[in-house]
C-alpha cells in the first residue's frame, strides 16, 4: 500500500531539487560577473545540459527519491551526501576529460559551495516538515479492518509492523470477539464496520471475510458506496496456497503470480542486452586488448598450461555454456567439482593476484558479446553445484530464468566466493531472486559501480 502523498511529494523533491540546480548555477554566473544576462549563460548549455544528467544519475543511483515520506532522517541525508559526492566528482571528471566545455574557474568554485549547501538545507527542511505535518498525514489514512481470520490478522501485524507506511488502524471487526487476539482493539460485529467508519472519519476498510460470505461482501461494498466509504477487498490466497502472490488483470479476471519479473518484458530484455553489448565492448577495446598479452606471458611464466580456462557453467534455462576465465590454478582434475578454498595449493603465485583483484573473471567480457553472460545477473555456477543445491534449496532453479553475469547484487552485497554452507548459498540464492524481481537498467549501472568501488577495497572471501 503505497501513502496517499508519497508521489505527490516525490516530485515536490524533484522539480525543487532541479530548480535549485539550474538556479544555483545561475547565480554562481552573476556572482562572478554582475553584468551576465542569460542570454550569455546560453553559451554553456552542453555544460548545463551534462550537470543535469550528472544529477540525474546520482539521485537514482543513491535513490534519494524513493520512499521520501517512510524513509528515516539519518539514511534520508546519508543518501543525498552520497548522491553530491559522486556527483561533484562526475562533473569534475568532466571538466577535465572534455577541457573544451569550458565555464571559468571561479563560477564552478561558487556552485559547488552553493548547491550542496542550499540542496541538503532543503532536504532538511522537508524532513522537518513531515515530522511536523506526520500527523496530520497518518489521520488520513486511518483504516480498519473486517475479519480477524488468518488474512486479516497477517494484514494488521504487516501494518502495525511496518510503521514507514504511515497508515493507523483504528481496530479489527469481527462477529466473533475470541478471534481477535488480546493485542488488538476489538470495534464490533462486521455490519457495524461502515458506520462506524462514517462517525470517525476511517478513510478505508480492508475486507478480509472468506470467499463463502460473498454475499455479505456485497452488501459491504453497496454499504460503502452510499457512505463514501472506501472498501478493499483482501483475498484469501493462503488459505489454500502457501505464497505471496502478485495479482495481473487479464480484462476483470485476476492472475496470481509469484513474482514479478521486468526481464519477461522483451523491451527491457533488449535493453539489457545492448547495454551488455556496449559495455563489453568498450571494455574489450580499452582494457583487454592491452591486459590479454600481459596476463598471457605472465601465467605461461609462472605454470605450465593454457592461458585461458574454460569450465561448463549453467546458463541461462539451465542451459551448459562454457564459461572463459584466465587460468588461474595448475591444471587439475577436479576442477570442475571442487571450488577454490583459502589456501589452495592448486592456485598458482599470479593466480592469487588474478583472483584477489578478480581480473581472472575479465575474458568472460568475450562470454558477454558472444550473448552467452550479461555484465550484471546471477553468477553462473559449475554444473555440479546447479545439480546438488537444486535439490537442497527450493528456489534455487529460479535464478535461471535470468542471463548468468560477471558481477551480480549478491556479490556486491558481499555474498562471493566459496560457500561452505548452504547457508551461505542461500542468501545468495535470495539476493540473486531480488535482482530478478528488482530489475532496471539503472540497478544494473549502481551494481556495476558497487563492484569496482569494492574492487578497490581488500576482500576477504576473494582467494
Amino acid at each position: 500500500m503505497a501513502h496517499k502523498y508519497s508521489t505527490l511529494f516525490r516530485w515536490v523533491n524533484v522539480v525543487v531539487d532541479y530548480i535549485l540546480l539550474n538556479g544555483t548555477l545561475y547565480a554562481s554566473f552573476l556572482m562572478a560577473d554582475h553584468y551576465l544576462v542569460w542570454v550569455d549563460v546560453y553559451d554553456y548549455r552542453l555544460t548545463i545540459l551534462l550537470l543535469n544528467f550528472c544529477w540525474f544519475f546520482c539521485s537514482t543511483t543513491c535513490d534519494i527519491y524513493r520512499n521520501v515520506l517512510k524513509r528515516d532522517a539519518v539514511p534520508t541525508m546519508t543518501a543525498n551526501i552520497a548522491a553530491l559526492c559522486i556527483f561533484i566528482f562526475l562533473a569534475s571528471v568532466i571538466k577535465i576529460l572534455l577541457p573544451y566545455v569550458y565555464i571559468p574557474p571561479t563560477p564552478f568554485i561558487y556552485y559547488f559551495a552553493l548547491f550542496p549547501a542550499l540542496l541538503l538545507s532543503w532536504r532538511f527542511s522537508f524532513l522537518l516538515l513531515r515530522k511536523h505535518r506526520r500527523k496530520f498525514w497518518l489521520h488520513s489514512n486511518s483504516i480498519a479492518i473486517v475479519g480477524a481470520g488468518s488474512v486479516g490478522i497477517d494484514l494488521y501485524n504487516y501494518i502495525i509492523s511496518n510503521p514507514e507506511l504511515d497508515y493507523f488502524i483504528a481496530g479489527v471487526f469481527d462477529d466473533d470477539r475470541s478471534k481477535v487476539p488480546p493485542y488488538i482493539n476489538y470495534l464490533g460485529k462486521a455490519e457495524k464496520c461502515i458506520s462506524y467508519a462514517s462517525a470517525n472519519r476511517i478513510s478505508e476498510i480492508y475486507c478480509a471475510l472468506p470467499y463463502n460470505e460473498s454475499e455479505r461482501i456485497e452488501n459491504l461494498l453497496q454499504e460503502a458506496d452510499k457512505h463514501m466509504v472506501r472498501l478493499r477487498l483482501v483475498p484469501d490466497v493462503k488459505g489454500s496456497i502457501h505464497h505471496n502472490f502478485l495479482v495481473e488483470m487479464f480484462g476483470y479476471v485476476p492472475v496470481l503470480k509469484p513474482r514479478q519479473e521486468p526481464l519477461e518484458n522483451k523491451a527491457n530484455e533488449i535493453l539489457k542486452r545492448l547495454f551488455d553489448i556496449f559495455f563489453s565492448s568498450m571494455v574489450i577495446i580499452l582494457i583487454l586488448s592491452w591486459l590479454l598479452p600481459i596476463l598471457a606471458l605472465l601465467i605461461k611464466m609462472d605454470s605450465k598450461g593454457p592461458v585461458f580456462f574454460k569450465q561448463l557453467r549453467s546458463g541461462k534455462n539451465n542451459k551448459p555454456f562454457y564459461c572463459l576465465k584466465f587460468r588461474s590454478m595448475t591444471v587439475n582434475p577436479d576442477c570442475d567439482s571442487l571450488q577454490a578454498s583459502k589456501g589452495d595449493a592448486r592456485v598458482t603465485r599470479i593466480g592469487r593476484i588474478l583472483r584477489k583483484t578478480s581480473l581472472d573473471e575479465f575474458p568472460q567480457f568475450i562470454n558477454v558479446l558472444l550473448g552467452d553472460m550479461s555484465v550484471v545477473g546471477p553468477r553462473p555456477h559449475m554444473l555440479k553445484h546447479t545439480q546438488d543445491y537444486s535439490q537442497l534449496i527450493n528456489n534455487y532453479m529460479v535464478r535461471h530464468f535470468l542471463t548468468p553475469g560477471i558481477t551480480g547484487w549478491a556479490q556486491v552485497n558481499g555474498f562471493r566466493g566459496e560457500t561452505k554452507e548452504t547457508t551461505a548459498m542461500l542468501s545468495r540464492v535470495q539476493a540473486d531472486l531480488w535482482y530478478l524481481e528488482n530489475w532496471s537498467i539503472l540497478l544494473d549501472i549502481k551494481i556495476i559501480f558497487l563492484t569496482v568501488w569494492n574492487g578497490l577495497r581488500n576482500n576477504d572471501n576473494a582467494y
